[in-house]
């Protein structure tokens, strides 16, 4: 089979969280440049809008919808929505995610400064709004027998990480493991169900933690090709979980890492 019919997308119908900056932003833009019509979404419409408008002028079928996906009857409707607008709904990306600041490498993030509320904040965004976001998607997806599900996890979320925060990283190892259990449930429907798992990226999570050059030098030491990533190196990844090349990938959390986890 040709490259060509291994990765078309062409026509197909992604719905991603977080698309108005990093990850997001990146998973949108391969989607919407290889054909698929992007239903885009994040709590920042201002910004949302001009990345949405910025696919168009390239070409792409862009619809952006603000969207907070903490309020959870509100996302499991957006997903739901989509689907039925358009008959069809291929691929789901459940990226949206935050940070509650570093981790033990420093005293803030000791586990004695570990504040409950910022604690029960992330646990609803990065794990209780994905369980919401798979299980719509799964609602949506089973009565055509396919589709696929991508979830943003971590390297954070598969070994210990000192400079990742403690609630940031127990939700992406919870969100490994849910991952899994989608997987196997939803096989038989013909819905793959997999995580990706970024190592240090140049992103906006954090608060912007990452424009600190010490920061950027600390995570980049544990990193053997010696640098962050570009947004842009995670979309030939992305483009793989979502085209019909991955008819065969189910249950798997893949790290993109420059080698991290390969020590």
């Amino acid at each position: 089979m040709k490259a060509e019919q291994l990765f078309d997308i062409r026509g197909h119908v992604a719905f991603v969280t977080g698309a108005a900056s990093g990850l997001g932003r990146a998973f949108a833009e391969v989607m919407a440049d290889n054909g698929a019509h992007v239903i885009a979404t994040d709590i920042d419409g201002a910004k949302l809008a001009g990345v949405a408008d910025e696919l168009k002028r390239r070409g792409g079928a862009v619809t952006a919808e603000t969207l907070d996906v903490a309020d959870l009857g509100a996302l499991r409707n957006s997903i739901l929505g989509a689907a039925g607008r358009h008959g069809r709904l291929d691929a789901v990306f459940a990226n949206a995610g935050i940070s509650a600041g570093p981790g033990p490498a420093v005293p803030a993030g000791e586990i004695a400064h570990v504040s409950l509320p910022a604690w029960e904040k992330v646990v609803h965004v990065n794990l209780t709004s994905v369980m919401v976001t798979v299980q719509a998607a799964a609602e949506a997806m089973k009565p055509r027998k396919c589709g696929r599900i991508v979830v943003t996890a971590s390297i954070g979320g598969m070994r210990s990480e000192p400079m990742t925060g403690y609630a940031y990283a127990a939700t992406k190892a919870a969100v490994c493991n849910l991952v899994r259990h989608a997987a196997i449930e939803l096989a038989p429907h013909g819905v793959c169900v997999n995580a990706i798992a970024p190592g240090p990226f140049l992103t906006n999570i954090g608060n912007g933690r990452l424009n600190d050059p010490a920061v950027r030098e600390a995570f980049a030491r544990d990193v053997p090709q010696g640098r962050l990533a570009h947004t842009d190196e995670i979309q030939g990844l992305a483009l793989l979980l979502a085209a019909p090349a991955a008819s065969f990938i189910t249950g798997a959390v893949i790290p993109i890492d420059g080698g991290a986890t390969a020590g």
